[in-house]
Parts: C-alpha cells; structure tokens; sequence
C-alpha cells in the first residue's frame, strides 16, 4: 500500500523520464526520420496506443503471435472487451493497409511514429517503453522494394545524424529451406535450427559429425554457412560455392540483386551478410536485416519481407529511438535569451523571429542577468542590448 513515504521518483524497471535537453533531441530526432520518410513517397499514419487484443494478435504472418507475450492486456470497461497495449506499431500500420486504406493502389508507402510498451526487455534493450519509427511498403515484391527498404533506412539515420550505420542482411528463408531439404529426423533439424540460431559452431559440427552419413554433402554446406559471415560481397562469392538446393539457390539470387542494388546507391554504410540469422525474424519471408552502430549497445533498427494477413507481400523497417540516442553526441542545452519582464510584445516577438528561444520574467527583477544565469539562460536583454549571461559579452546585431 502507498504510503506518504514512497518515493515518487521511483519508476518500475525498464520506464524511464527523459528530461531536457534529451528529450527535444528525440523530438528532433524523430521528426528528422519522419521528413526523410516524406521525402520517398511514404504517407504518415498515427494508430491509437491501445487496441483490441484480437487486432494485435491475429496474425502469424506478420508477428502478431511472435509479440503476444509481450503485450500488456487490459479490460475495456465500455465494450467489456480485452484490450491489447501495443509492442509493435507494424502490426497496426498493416491492419490500416488491410482495412482503411485497402481501395488504396498499391504498392503503398505509409510511415508511422509512437510509443510502444513491452512486459519484458531484454539483455541488449532492457527499455521496456521506447519510441519507434519505421515505413512498411505493402503490395510490392519487388527487388527495388527491398533495395528502398535499406537505402531509405540509411538515408533516414544520415538525417538524424548517424552516417556510417552497418547494416547487416540476411534471409531467413535461407536456411530452412536447405534444412527442409534434409531427410532426416525432425528433431535433428530443429537442434542444427538453434545450434546455427546461436551460432555455435562446436555444436554444429557435432550434429553433423554424429549424422554425417545422411547428411551427406548437406554437412559441408552447414559448416560452409558459419564460416560465411562478414562483408556482403565476398559472403556471396563463399556461398555460391555452396552446393545449395534450388529453393536456396533462389533466395540467394535475391539477396545478391539486393546487395548490388544497396551498394550501386552509393550510400555510406558497412554491409555485412549473416546467414544464418533468424531470431526475431521467425514470420519474415525474404530479404530481411538488422542495423547496428560501432560502440552502440543494442540494434538500430530491423526490417525485413513479409507476408501481410491478407496474403499482401510487404517490406518495411523499424527503427528503435533508444539505441539512436546512445548513438548521437550528447545534447546540448540550448541558448536561452532572458527578457525582463516590461519588455514589449513587439520586441520579443522580434527576437524570437530571428531564432531566439526566449524566457519571459513574470515580473519586474532589479538584477537581470542574476535571473538569467538562475534560470539557466545563456543570454539575457537589458536596454537594447543581448549580453552573455557569462561574461557579458555584447552580442546583438550590428546596424549596417
């Protein structure tokens, strides 16, 4: 029971205040996104917070089964109804493709920017409330949709100040489609399936030591796929010297028409292949991808193809405002400029026009630039004049 003790200051693990001047630098940052989205053609789309928990959950296809246990619930009193709180917004963003906007012509481009709330982080993202941004493209399977996907994921990131990104691709239909072409026990195939999900090689090499005999050449192209993990151009060159199965044959032409396609862009970023990639990309169907920055704790974002609940093909990226954050420079206060309060409304409108954030007395203070410096002003006005609130240093507009 609350008790006039308990700290107020306390938030539960995982929620956080974001406080000046970091949380204008998220606002900055996220609005830097959401106009690069613009700029691709991609119409911006704002889904409630809460909705029912069938809408969230409806789908394998495109995550919602994958995210169900992380999803707050909650009984709507008026439709005595469950309700679901968001941990994704592609989910809600397909649902407004599928429903509202379903006479829309495709391919459709829509952005989308929000909140979301999760039961549990994780070791990497332990943030369990973190704004989200992202695109999905629905309608189209298209190479050059997938190449859009990561051009515009890096174009975006540029935007908000991260140039050199590294975006790691992989193909999640890949690997189970060598593994589906392996006659054999399918308990075995689910051992290589976490063992390679892990990227444990010694346990790789047991299973397929253990079974080498009805594996046959299939063993060489498992290892074969551990050892193929690194910058984009040679992966591909070591995994067409793989005896690949048709169906994998397939998904690897695509991935390299995409990696031609990203890297003919001209853009500035570290492309990486990983094979054998597949947590947290368990409903994707193609061409997917992670992002990371050097020296940043957890993902950038992640995007990837699916397939819609509505059997529409799709593609589109998520991109995580937490880990942008670790990965931007400090914030920095911004200059303030301290009006006294009798100046007139002319004046500080003025000042304002010419880019000043300025701080208004609420009355009449004897030591102006005392109350600047009290109030965390970087420069205040007295008789015509902008000062430092520092040194003093007279920086107003010089008259012609």
């Amino acid at each position: 029971m609350p008790t006039n003790k308990e700290n107020k200051g306390l938030l539960p693990s995982g929620l956080h205040d974001l406080l000046p001047p970091n949380a204008a630098l998220e606002d900055r940052t996220i609005r830097a996104l959401i106009d690069t989205f613009r700029s691709f053609g991609y119409d911006h789309v704002k889904p409630p917070l809460i909705e029912f928990e069938n809408t969230l959950t409806a789908s394998e296809k495109n995550g919602g089964g994958t995210l169900s246990g992380q999803m707050f619930r909650l009984m709507d009193p008026t439709s005595e109804r469950m309700m679901g709180v968001r941990a994704d917004i592609t989910l809600q963003v397909a649902r407004i493709a599928e429903t509202r906007l379903k006479q829309k012509a495709r391919p459709l481009r829509l952005s989308y920017a929000g909140e979301v709330l999760r039961v549990k982080g994780s070791q990497l993202r332990p943030e369990r409330m973190f704004a989200q941004a992202g695109v999905e493209l629905i309608g189209s399977n298209d190479i050059s949709s997938d190449v859009e996907m990561v051009v515009l994921a890096s174009n975006a990131l540029a935007a908000a100040g991260i140039s050199e990104p590294t975006i790691d691709l992989n193909s999640p239909a890949l690997v189970t489609n060598i593994l589906a072409d392996i006659k054999i026990d399918p308990n075995i195939v689910k051992q290589l399936r976490s063992a390679l999900d892990h990227k444990d090689s010694t346990e790789v090499h047991k299973v397929v030591r253990k079974h080498e005999t009805t594996l046959g050449k299939k063993a060489d192209v498992l290892n074969g796929l551990l050892e193929a993990i690194g910058p984009a151009e040679d992966v591909i060159l070591k995994l067409r010297q793989l005896e690949l199965p048709d169906l994998a044959v397939v998904e690897l032409d695509r991935l390299e028409l995409v990696v031609n396609g990203v890297l003919d862009g001209s853009i500035n970023l570290s492309l990486t292949i990983d094979p054998v990639e597949y947590r947290g990309f368990e409903y994707h169907t193609g061409v997917s991808f992670t992002i990371f920055a050097a020296g940043v704790r957890g993902e950038l974002g992640r995007g990837g193809r699916y397939i819609t609940s509505s059997d529409e093909p799709a593609t589109g990226f998520s991109l995580y405002l937490d880990s942008i954050m670790r990965a931007l420079p400090d914030a920095l206060n911004p200059q303030k400029l301290y009006l006294p309060f009798e100046i007139a409304a002319e004046v500080s409108k003025a000042l304002r026009s010419d880019g000043w954030i300025t701080v208004t007395g609420l009355t009449p203070i004897t030591n102006i630039a005392a109350e600047a410096r009290r109030l965390e002003c970087s420069h205040y006005w007295v008789e015509g004049k902008i000062l430092s609130s520092i040194d003093q240093t007279d920086i107003s507009p010089k008259e012609a």
